[in-house]
């Protein structure tokens, strides 16, 4: 049982379990803007011009005392 406790006190800041339904439709809508633009006469826009992490579900993570919380270090 080694495993059964996370070594890092580190937890997401979120209101969503998961960023990855966020992360496919943004990926996405940068695909299908990129294939719109003609890349032999324009440059390639930053990707950052396409989405914005600040309306993603999950806002980083946070370190946490595992002394104070210890049901969050488990697994």
């Amino acid at each position: 049982m080694s495993r059964s406790h996370s070594k890092t006190p580190i937890i997401g800041v979120a209101k969503a379990p998961s960023d990855k339904a966020f992360k496919t439709s943004e990926h996405r809508r940068a695909r299908r803007a990129l294939n719109q633009i003609d890349l032999t006469e324009d440059d390639v826009p930053h990707k950052k011009q396409f989405s914005d992490p600040w309306h993603a579900d999950k806002d980083g993570k946070h370190p946490f005392s595992p002394k104070e919380c210890p049901e969050l270090i488990r697994k």
